[in-house]
């Protein structure tokens, strides 16, 4: 099982009591960035494309916890930058996994054996390990060689120790759907990992490559290429099945941003993970002054091509619960690979993009720059 009984029940319970409660916006993964800085260069990133002044800045322990607490979401993600670069790392999964929630530690594993005598085994942390497709393609992706084999290693003693580790695996379309199910195989029956994380690349306007990104139809058709080669080879995603239904094009979604809220060194941004238009100071400020509406496929141009698990995953655990019966018939049935395609959102009145960055990055830089606040380099 690609997720672990008390995990299923505990965000299974906490989706059912927020619905009995009538709160329609909830979050269900805090994204908790602590950091931005990393020790790789992925040209298909846009989060690390910052002065050294940024780079250099922590969020703090106590900052961390506070956000969880202010949150209140059963999972947390904690992303980056490389999060094992962050000198209280250790604190921060210990303080997380004390209030009983479950962390998915994201890292590229290139610290991973250094640190793991830090960590204890528990059902509630997980590693989460980018790897983006076999050695030559992951290699390529993060613009490194052998970084493939040192992630690789790393699991291995990782799951040796006792650790869950899963595999976070972002497609971009230099890969073959016959490439992707080798990997899919090597992930789950040769590395033995709990599950996968799957997602296409989302098009970040800053990252240095920008001709690799998948659009939605292509997205579609390459996951319907890929499950069909996988009928029978017991693949383990760490996603629901409506979601992988979704991406194989037979599920008609709309995001759910404020499912994975962000929390990182500026605050709370606004509107996602994969967007920086703004940012909050609180999170029920986030949750109650952005303007929701005006953002997701159909609704913003940046968000045309999206369907990365971050803003659709909340939608498809929502209508698992909604609809338990057919999530089952799909986890039975396999996933639909040759019937007609669910309709596309209609782009017609969607909003042109705003570029923000530059300038909100500046703001923020000089109103914390005046306020005194240190960095904290590791």
């Amino acid at each position: 099982m690609a997720v672990p009984l008390i995990q299923q029940i505990r965000v299974g319970g906490y989706v059912v009591k927020k619905r009995l409660q009538g709160v329609k916006k909830y979050p269900l993964v805090l994204m908790l960035e602590p950091l931005f800085r990393c020790n790789l260069a992925c040209p298909g990133c846009g989060k690390i494309d910052y002065e050294d002044d940024i780079l250099n800045r922590r969020l703090s322990l106590r900052e961390c916890l506070d956000a969880v607490d202010e949150c209140g979401a059963p999972v947390v993600s904690i992303p980056g930058g490389e999060p094992l670069l962050h000198k209280e790392i250790d604190q921060i999964v210990e303080g997380i996994i004390e209030r009983k929630k479950f962390v998915y530690l994201c890292t590229n594993a290139l610290l991973l054996e250094k640190k793991l005598d830090l960590f204890q085994p528990t059902p509630y942390l997980t590693f989460s390990v980018h790897l983006d497709g076999p050695e030559e393609h992951h290699d390529r992706a993060v613009d490194q060689k052998g970084v493939f084999q040192r992630a690789v290693s790393a699991i291995r003693l990782a799951h040796e120790r006792g650790f869950r580790v899963n595999v976070n695996c972002t497609l971009f379309d230099q890969m073959t759907a016959p490439e992707i199910a080798g990997f899919f195989d090597f992930a789950t029956h040769d590395l033995g990992v709990e599950g996968i994380t799957v997602s296409p690349g989302y098009a970040y306007e800053r990252a240095p490559d920008q001709d690799h990104f998948l659009g939605r139809r292509k997205t579609k058709q390459l996951f319907r290429d890929v499950f069909r080669l996988g009928k029978g080879r017991k693949w383990r995603f760490s996603q629901s099945t409506l979601f992988m239904d979704f991406l194989a094009g037979n599920q008609e979604y709309r995001c759910t941003p404020w499912g994975n809220p962000t929390r990182n060194i500026f605050g709370w941004q606004r509107p996602c993970y994969l967007l920086s238009e703004g940012y909050a100071r609180t999170f029920r400020e986030l949750m109650e002054e952005t303007a929701w509406d005006t953002y997701g496929t159909g609704n913003y141009e940046k968000c045309a091509d999206c369907m990365v698990h971050c803003g659709y995953e909340a939608t498809a655990v929502t209508h698992t619960i909604a609809h338990p019966l057919k999530a089952l018939r799909v986890a039975l049935s396999g996933h639909e690979t040759e019937a007609p395609m669910a309709p596309e959102i209609p782009l017609g009145d969607q909003r042109p993009a705003e570029y923000l960055f530059e300038g909100l990055v500046k703001r923020l830089s000089e109103t914390e720059s005046g306020s005194g606040q240190h960095s904290d380099a590791a």
